[in-house]
């Protein structure tokens, strides 16, 4: 029975592989036919289908060409980690200048608007008599 088993199964381990492979691989990767044909191949034909993409549908040399040959270093194999950080919001100096200068912006708003309000309120007490003239109304 294990004899029957294993077979099936590495035939639907491989369709699978070179279904998802074919899938996500891109269109200037893709050799001879199309990327819409080669996945109807895979599918239609799962074993043929499947060995056909291997050998004859990715171009593995140009798949191969965008890595490094023989990663090397603390993070080798990891391509997320050779990417260039970003700086959190509090450790980018761009960002912090830019805090900086709204608030200086703000600032400067408010202390205009403090200075009309009392410009105004000046205004009003000259156009307006005072009250204690002692006529008593």
């Amino acid at each position: 029975m294990l004899l029957r088993v294993v077979p099936t199964v590495a035939l639907l381990a491989l369709w699978v592989w070179a279904f998802i492979d074919c899938l996500t691989t891109p269109e200037d990767e893709i050799r001879h036919l199309p990327k819409v044909v080669w996945v109807i191949i895979v599918l239609l034909f799962p074993l043929v289908g499947s060995i056909a993409w291997l050998v004859a549908g990715k171009d593995r040399a140009r798949a191969r060409g965008r890595r490094a040959p023989w990663p090397s270093g603390p993070t080798a194999g990891f391509p997320e980690y050779e990417r260039p950080r970003q700086l959190a919001p509090d450790d980018d100096p761009e960002f912090l200048a830019s805090l900086k200068r709204g608030n200086q912006q703000h600032e400067e708003m408010l202390k205009k608007w403090e200075a009309d309000l009392r410009r105004r309120e000046e205004d009003l007490r000259r156009e307006r008599p005072e009250d204690g003239d002692g006529s008593g109304a």
